[in-house]
């Protein structure tokens, strides 16, 4: 039996796994891993140091001013009253907060459905590339740039009781329409001017979202002899998921929390006809040194917010494992 030839024994152990020459450059490797996840984490520091100082502290401050009787006045210190300001709102003996809320719902929902099947069929008209459909986004797309205060002050002169359209009626017909003056009528002109002006958005997401659609399995399904309702409901409705989540999630914050549209529009009138839960908690609960109510308005509003947002995406999420499993 032959042995080992002594000079080889070096060589064999400098192959091992814990040879010197290959812990070397894996030490290496992970210093370079580390010292770069440090430099990725340093970026994030001034994100990091914005978002908490305009995000995360206004918000604890609002949390603990709810608790208290304040009315924002330095020299005064906030009074702890526990979960008054809470118990103050559901009871509400006067009922102009559980209005405002109902005013908000009402423009949220019925918003929310216009916004998104006005956004969407103007999409499906509009998605493909031409100078024709370029100009009409362009058009869609302007109210949203322009300042919600504007759009109100615009559309107040439009049609309040001596704007231009009634102005206009009454040199041709005798007659006005009660546009602004009527409750009713006020609450869903409201809406129609908040559809108006902030459609732009989603119109873009759902035009992107069908240009990402696949034109091969659109055409395989014509081939196949689906008609156009059938190819958008099979092909194109299921790629437009992620994207009618997303638009639908961003118009319902979007629109809980008007504000500037109705202080231009209506100012919350006739009476608090449209006077919103944001509209009730800057203009009439600030605007009365009710800070503590007002946080407590405003907590009550973020946390609907993010129950309404988790329960779509979650519905969502278990639409797609439907069919998934289908």
């Amino acid at each position: 039996m032959s042995t080992p030839d002594a000079g080889d024994a070096p060589a064999s152990r400098g192959t091992g796994r814990g040879a010197p020459g290959r812990r070397t450059p894996s030490a290496s490797r992970r210093r370079r891993i580390d010292v770069q996840r440090l430099f990725d984490g340093a970026l994030t520091i001034p994100a990091l140091v914005v978002y908490v100082g305009l995000m995360v502290v206004p918000v604890g401050f609002a949390v603990y001013y709810s608790f208290t009787r304040y009315n924002g006045i330095p020299s005064q210190s906030p009074e702890w009253v526990g979960f008054d300001n809470y118990l103050r709102i559901f009871e509400d003996p006067a009922g102009e907060m559980h209005s405002s809320i109902t005013v908000t719902v009402v423009i949220a929902v019925l918003g929310s459905f216009l916004v998104n099947g006005i956004a969407l069929g103007l999409a499906l008209l509009l998605h493909r590339p031409s100078k024709f459909n370029s100009v009409g986004r362009a058009i869609m797309f302007y109210p949203h740039v322009l300042s919600a205060l504007v759009v109100g002050f615009l559309w107040q002169a439009l049609l309040g009781p001596q704007g231009a359209i009634n102005a206009l009626m009454t040199q041709l017909q005798g007659t006005t329409l009660p546009f602004l003056s009527d409750p009713d009528w006020a609450l869903y002109t409201l809406v129609g001017v908040i559809v108006w002006a902030q459609f732009g958005v989603q119109l873009i997401l759902y035009i992107a979202g069908l240009q990402a659609v696949s034109p091969e399995l659109q055409e395989a399904a014509r081939i196949d002899g689906a008609t156009r309702w059938q190819v958008f409901r099979h092909v194109t409705w299921p790629a437009l998921a992620p994207t009618v989540t997303v638009t639908i999630i961003t118009s319902v914050l979007s629109l809980l929390k008007v504000y500037d549209v109705v202080l231009g529009l209506t100012n919350g009138g006739p009476g608090d006809a449209t006077q919103t839960w944001a509209y009730e908690i800057l203009a009439v609960s600030f605007a009365n040194n009710r800070v503590g109510l007002a946080c407590a308005q405003a907590v009550l509003l973020i946390v609907a917010a993010g129950i309404l947002s988790f329960t779509i995406i979650t519905m969502r999420r278990r639409a797609d494992e439907g069919a998934e499993a289908a």
